[in-house]
C-alpha cells in the first residue's frame, strides 16, 4: 500500500472529522467516523494503533460536541 493512498484516505478522514459543512447530530457523526476508521484498518491501509488514536480522536470530537465545546456538527 501507498504512502500516498494511505495519506489521501487519511485527509478524507480528517476531513469528516473537521468539515463544519456536515450537518448531522453528534451521534451519527461519531458512528460515521468509526465506520470510516474500521473500513481503513479493514483494507489494510492503517494498522491497529492507527486506528485506536482515529477512534481516540472520534471520542474526544463527540464528547466536545455533546458538551457543546465544539460547536455540534
Amino acid at each position: 500500500m501507498s504512502d500516498d493512498r494511505k495519506e489521501r484516505a487519511l485527509l478524507a478522514w480528517r476531513k469528516l472529522l473537521e468539515d463544519p459543512k456536515i450537518r448531522m447530530n453528534a451521534e451519527a457523526h461519531y458512528n460515521e467516523l468509526l465506520k470510516a476508521a474500521d473500513e481503513l484498518e479493514r483494507n489494510g491501509i492503517i494498522d491497529s494503533g492507527e486506528w485506536r488514536k482515529l477512534v481516540r480522536e472520534a471520542g474526544t470530537a463527540f464528547t466536545n460536541a455533546k458538551e457543546g465545546l465544539g460547536g455540534g456538527t
